[in-house]
């Protein structure tokens, strides 16, 4: 039989579609048959066949519609997961967010852009490399050369108290970055002078390195290695010293072509003894000209522009200063000590924040979606 009367009941026929399409049909003729205000023609006296056709028509109509609808709904929905349901890694206890729906957005922004509008800007002590194990400390590239065999005990000891000094001002919640940032050079300066005083070997670096406790958080093969894989850029940009970095990422077999590192490097004459530090300074609050000092690296990335940033201090969140053209930035924090005193400073000012997290489980869990 056909059926002639209003069709206000489209709204929801395709509502009905969407939560349950493969009975889209069976829902319309049920819905047809309690409209009381339908007028049904019998075989014995058939409707016009203009009102059938017309009739025809509306459903064919109606049916793409839904069909467009779901599946638009349905990509959507896969290129913009949700944190909770589709990203297991987001519910660990480490993981803190100030604004979910934010930053599924930036998510979807970096799923949309794929490989071809990424790059990474990250730090490397106490981001890609661990805070702690088993309850130890990690060694920062500067404490690897503190801790090694390359210096002698009197110097270990002015180091060791440098930094009990100044490391409780650079993470002390109270203060500014601005009433910081003098203290950091003082500290770094101090530092190595010293190390240049002990003439430190460049071929012994390799040694002192695989005889040191650093470690790299888990994860950081696959992280390294699909990114190396889609050749997305990765900028590590390092207060710590660039030469015993890049031995470690070496060692570790993640030293790709794709990977640059920006850090304090080491001078040395002809005999590989240390005799100074080329550049300016970097430390951990003055990123932000640093960035801007490699603003044509950038340049040559201006179509790479979404970003995911990760660091562990305030002084990180300046690290892609230099990079003219962002679309989407998403910023993730690890937040390794002083938690409770940083915690609400750090969620304010990162869009994930991570705390003591010695992984990089939910970096690499948005790489997986993105590429």
């Amino acid at each position: 039989m056909c059926v002639t009367g209003p069709w206000g009941f489209a709204p929801g026929l395709v509502r009905l579609y969407l939560e349950t399409p493969s009975t889209a049909l069976c829902a319309a003729i049920l819905v047809f048959l309690k409209q009381e205000e339908f007028s049904f023609a019998s075989a014995a006296a058939p409707a016009k066949p203009s009102a059938c056709m017309q009739a025809l028509r509306l459903w064919t109509l109606l049916a793409t519609y839904a069909v467009a609808v779901g599946q638009n709904q349905g990509q959507k929905n896969q290129e913009c997961p949700k944190l909770n349901a589709q990203m297991p890694e987001f519910q660990k206890k480490t993981v803190h967010i100030k604004d979910p729906g934010r930053v599924e957005e930036i998510i979807c922004g970096l799923i949309k852009g794929g490989a071809a509008k990424l790059q990474i800007i990250t730090d490397f002590d106490m981001t890609l490399s661990r805070f702690s194990y088993n309850g130890k400390r990690c060694p920062t590239c500067h404490n690897i050369i503190d801790n090694s065999k390359l210096i002698t005990e009197e110097c270990r000891k002015k180091l060791l108290q440098l930094k009990e000094t100044y490391y409780a001002i650079e993470i002390d919640p109270a203060l500014t970055i601005e009433e910081k940032y003098p203290y950091m050079v003082e500290w770094y300066n101090k530092s190595h002078a010293l190390l240049i005083e002990q003439g430190l070997q460049k071929d012994k670096f390799a040694e002192i390195v695989r005889e040191s406790d650093v470690m790299l958080k888990e994860g950081y093969e696959n992280f390294f290695d699909k990114l190396s894989e889609h050749n997305i850029p990765v900028f590590i940009f390092s207060a710590g010293i660039g030469d015993i970095l890049e031995e470690v990422i070496h060692q570790a077999g993640v030293y790709h072509s794709n990977v640059k590192v920006v850090s304090n490097f080491m001078d040395f004459d002809e005999n590989g003894i240390l005799k100074g530090f080329k550049g300016e300074l970097i430390h951990v609050y003055n990123k932000h000209d640093g960035a801007l000092k490699n603003t044509e690296y950038f340049k040559q990335l201006k179509d790479n522009s979404n970003i995911i940033l990760l660091g562990d201090s305030q002084g990180d969140l300046s690290m892609a200063d230099g990079v003219a053209n962002v679309e989407h930035i998403l910023k993730i924090g690890y937040l390794n000590d002083k938690v409770d005193e940083l915690l609400e400073k750090y969620m304010d000012s990162y869009d994930i924040v991570l705390v003591k997290d010695e992984s990089l489980e939910v970096a690499n869990s948005i790489l997986q979606k993105i590429l």
